[in-house]
């Protein structure tokens, strides 16, 4: 048998530790399989992401919990309206707004001449322009904010979601497309080297996409803007990433959540939807083979150098839309000089950059022999899914979900 090469042990060595860390594929998958049980128990179609929806769980991972609105649908053009279950009809104009963003307007009648009834609440919502009844943004995160929290405790708007008193976790109420839109159809076809493949991009455009409540920063009809939003696309891309591309994709974001907390001046700047973008654009221009846990170290060393070039000339192009560039006028100066030198302090000690984390910094002194005995193994999975309905609580159907995860657990 040959030698494994010392920069292939140093790899494995490492994969095995972050496995121990952040979760072996059979933990990841557990903790996937979890939240989409409590997905599936629930009155309301719902959608959780975030790391934790994503199978991670490290210091500081996020859960964000997507609500689609069953009253309302999007379409392309008022001639695919479909009546339906008294579902409000909104069509997209995104002639007036920057990329990924689109203002929604009201079709009053079908084609039919059938009047649309509109209640109240709803002609709240509503501006009028020279559209016609313009779906206001701002006053749907303000109604939900009213409805859906008042009494129960303190809530937030933060971006497009509301937050809890916690900051732990994102609620979003969106709205749905059931096509896919003419703005990613370039997406579909462009030419790529083997991810995704072609049966998950037929899977993902089936999905349709969603649109959450803000608008682009600075326009001046801000308050009226849409943003596109591929999470569900974006949530079957990671689904199919091999474990060594999940675990370079944590450690990507760990490394910038510990920059933020060490940097209070870079708050914010380098989010994780900017970590998730960029793994996207390398693992399409990658070859698969490459991601192997005995390259785990040379792989994450590339996304660290992609990441620092990405943030010296400004430009990180949305994964869908790549005429909208994320970095655009994200940085000034001196922030991004700061950025810059740590990235780059970070790139030049190599693994080494994670011995000052608070996260990782023992893996010099961890022993990576692991054995378990059945016992055992079924309390470390069960610790990954009691947490899971402990986090969501308070917006779940608890009975539905109990009895589903019930039956989950008597047949795997």
């Amino acid at each position: 048998m040959p030698r494994i090469s010392k920069e292939k042990g140093e790899s494995l060595n490492f994969y095995k530790y972050i496995c121990q860390r952040i979760g072996s594929e059979e933990v990841v998958r557990v903790r996937r399989l979890t939240f989409v049980i409590s997905d599936i128990g629930q009155n309301e179609t719902i959608i959780t992401s975030g790391s934790k929806g994503e199978g991670l769980n490290f210091n500081s991972s996020d859960l964000d919990i997507m609500f689609i609105d069953p009253y309302a649908r999007v379409y392309e053009s008022e001639t695919e309206v479909v009546k339906k279950g008294g579902r409000l009809p909104f069509i997209m104009n995104a002639d007036e707004t920057q990329p990924c963003f689109t203002q929604l307007y009201l079709v009053t009648r079908h084609q039919n001449q059938t009047l649309v009834k509109v209640s109240d609440g709803v002609l709240n919502m509503l501006e009028i322009n020279h559209l016609g009844y313009v779906l206001s943004s701002e006053q749907y995160k303000q109604f939900h904010l009213s409805k859906r929290f008042r009494g129960k405790w303190s809530a937030k708007i933060h971006g497009p979601c509301i937050a809890d008193e916690y900051d732990n976790t994102d609620f979003a109420w969106c709205l749905k497309c059931d096509k896919w839109i003419p703005l990613a159809r370039p997406w579909v076809s462009r030419p790529r080297t083997a991810w995704p493949s072609p049966e998950l991009i037929s899977k993902i455009v089936s999905c349709g996409v969603l649109f959450v409540p803000i608008g682009c920063k600075g326009s001046i009809n801000e308050n009226l803007e849409w943003r596109v939003s591929f999470s569900v696309a974006e949530k079957f891309l990671i689904f199919s990433f091999s474990h060594t591309q999940l675990l370079c994709y944590t450690l990507l974001k760990i490394l910038l959540k510990e920059i933020e907390e060490k940097h209070e001046d870079l708050k914010g700047l380098l989010c994780s939807y900017f970590i998730k973008t960029l793994m996207f654009w390398i693992s399409e221009e990658t070859d698969p083979y490459v991601w192997r846990p005995d390259n785990i170290i040379p792989c994450f060393m590339a996304c660290l150098k992609r990441l620092l070039y990405c943030v010296r000339y400004s430009i990180v192009s949305h994964y869908f839309i790549p005429d909208d560039n994320l970095f655009l006028l994200r940085f000034n100066t001196n922030n991004k000089e700061k950025i810059i030198t740590i990235l780059t302090n970070f790139y030049e000690q190599g693994i080494n950059c994670f011995a000052s984390s608070e996260t990782l910094q023992d893996y010099q002194n961890q022993s990576n022999e692991s054995t378990e005995s059945l016992v055992s193994r079924n309390s470390r999975l069960l610790q990954q899914i009691v947490p899971k309905f402990h986090t969501t609580r308070i917006m779940l159907r608890a009975d539905r979900v109990f009895r589903l995860l019930y039956n989950f657990l008597h047949s795997s």
